[in-house]
């Protein structure tokens, strides 16, 4: 298992970890006012990081717009 660079995104810390001949992300929350993750890691098996990283994003965008409203916005 390789690890590579971490990736900062909307409050998140992407991390792309080479597992055999597939990406996997682990995203983790670096503020407290955003969501955790239902896992940490995404069970996402991209043949290139790139990809594993743009799917990390999508699924960090889709937990940002299905957050709901706080009161008083």
């Amino acid at each position: 298992m390789t690890t590579t660079e971490t990736c900062h995104y909307r409050g998140y810390d992407i991390v792309p970890t080479r597992l055999w001949s597939s990406w996997c992300v682990g995203v983790y929350r670096t503020r407290a006012d955003i969501p955790l993750m239902a896992q940490s890691t995404l069970n996402t098996f991209a043949p290139r990081m790139e990809e594993a990283v743009d799917e990390a994003k999508q699924t960090i965008d889709r937990a940002l717009d299905n957050r709901r409203p706080e009161k008083g916005n």
